[in-house]
């Protein structure tokens, strides 16, 4: 069994990583989500620890797709939408032909 591993996400980090997203989150949630990620690198952790031989093909741990059982690619196809006019109308903000969405905050990186 592998040695237990402390939280790797301390909630100075996950505040900062929230901060970084421009996520409003509110204090339950935060430590809530927090504490999920913990377990999922945990999960990580643990399934690191699976001895594995160095010889086997990775195509024996997945689904075979080979090409005789996949679907053939089908064709793209245009279908052209009749009522854009209807759609567009239900549009908060719409001009020149274009969707106007509000500024979203964000930080230059250097």
């Amino acid at each position: 069994m592998p040695e237990e591993i402390s939280d790797q996400i301390t909630p100075d980090i996950f505040k900062y990583l929230v901060d970084l997203a421009s996520f409003e989150l509110e204090l339950d949630n935060q430590e809530y989500l927090r504490q999920q990620l913990n377990h999922q690198l945990k999960a990580i952790h643990e399934l690191a620890e699976i001895p594995l031989t160095e010889n086997i093909p990775a195509s024996l741990h997945g689904v075979d797709y080979s090409k005789e059982k996949r679907p053939p690619i089908r064709e793209d196809q245009s279908n052209p939408f009749d009522a854009i006019q209807e759609l567009t109308g239900q549009i908060p903000q719409f001009e020149d032909g274009y969707v106007v969405v509000p500024d979203i905050p964000h930080q230059t990186l250097e």
